[in-house]
C-alpha cells in the first residue's frame, strides 16, 4: 500500500501564502526588517541587497531574519508592498475622472522615482500583488474607473498601469545614471549631448529629437510623462459608453 503524501502547508511560494513564524527575538519585526531593506535598496540597489548584509545593518545574523522572512524572494515582495503604501489614489471629484487618474498615475511615479529599484522588480517579485497595500491601491484604481462608467475597470486600469511602470522604469534608470556620475542632471546632460548629436546626425528624425538642448531636463521628463499620459487617457475615453 503506498504511502500518503505529506500535504505541503505553503504550496505557493510568497510571504502572503505562508503562515507567519513566531519570533525570537523581540527586538527584531518584520516591520524592521522592511523598512531596513527599503532604505537599503534606496541607497545601495537591489544587487547590494543580501540577508547577510541586511542583518549586519540591524545588528542581527541572518537566520534570525530567516525565521521573519523565509527567502530574498519573500523580502522583495514585502518591500515592494511597503512602497506601495505611498501611492495615493485620489477621489473623483464629480465626474471628472481624468484628473483623478492623473493624480493616481503622478503619486505611482514620484514613488517609482523615490525608489529607483521598484518599477524594474514589479513582474519579478513574486506574488507582490498580493500584498495588502498593492491589493488596496488595486481596489482604489478600480473603483475610481467603476465610478467613471468603465465597464470593464479593470481592464482600464491596465493601460495606465502599463504606461506608468514603463516610463517610471526608463526614468528611473537615467536618473540612476546621473547620480552614479556625481553630477546634477542639467551638467551630466550638456557633457553628455555633443556625443549624442554627434551619433544621431545619420538619422534624420534622430537628428531633430537630439538638437533640441534644455536648460531644465526635469521640465523636460515632466512634459514627456505629461504628454503620454495624455495619450493613455484620451484612448481610455473612447471606451466609455455614450
Amino acid at each position: 500500500m503506498a504511502a500518503a503524501r505529506t500535504k505541503n502547508p505553503n504550496p505557493v511560494p510568497s510571504v502572503w501564502t505562508r503562515q507567519k513564524r513566531e519570533p525570537d527575538q523581540p527586538s527584531l519585526s518584520r516591520a524592521a526588517i522592511v523598512r531596513e531593506a527599503v532604505a537599503m535598496l534606496d541607497s545601495e540597489g537591489i544587487e547590494a541587497l543580501s540577508m547577510r548584509k541586511l542583518g549586519a545593518r540591524l545588528g542581527a545574523g541572518a537566520t534570525s531574519l530567516y525565521r521573519h522572512v523565509a527567502t530574498k524572494d519573500e523580502l522583495m515582495e514585502l518591500a515592494v508592498d511597503e512602497v506601495a503604501a505611498e501611492v495615493h489614489v485620489p477621489a473623483i471629484e464629480g465626474a471628472d475622472w481624468r484628473t483623478a487618474a492623473t493624480g493616481a498615475a503622478a503619486s505611482f511615479r514620484a514613488a517609482a522615482l523615490r525608489h529607483p529599484w521598484l518599477s524594474s522588480v514589479l513582474g519579478q517579485a513574486g506574488l507582490a500583488y498580493l500584498g495588502p497595500n498593492l491589493m488596496a491601491f488595486s481596489e482604489r484604481l478600480a473603483a475610481l474607473f467603476t465610478a467613471a462608467g468603465f465597464p470593464e475597470p479593470n481592464r482600464a486600469a491596465e493601460p495606465l498601469l502599463s504606461y506608468v511602470i514603463g516610463i517610471s522604469t526608463t526614468e528611473a534608470a537615467w536618473l540612476t545614471t546621473v547620480a552614479r556620475s556625481g553630477e546634477t542632471e542639467a551638467e551630466f546632460l550638456a557633457r553628455l549631448m555633443p556625443a549624442a548629436q554627434r551619433a544621431a546626425a545619420p538619422y534624420e528624425h534622430l537628428a531633430v529629437e537630439y538638437a533640441v538642448e534644455t536648460a531644465d531636463p526635469t521640465a523636460l521628463r515632466e512634459e514627456k510623462f505629461r504628454y503620454g499620459l495624455e495619450t493613455v487617457l484620451d484612448g481610455l475615453a473612447l471606451r466609455l459608453p455614450r
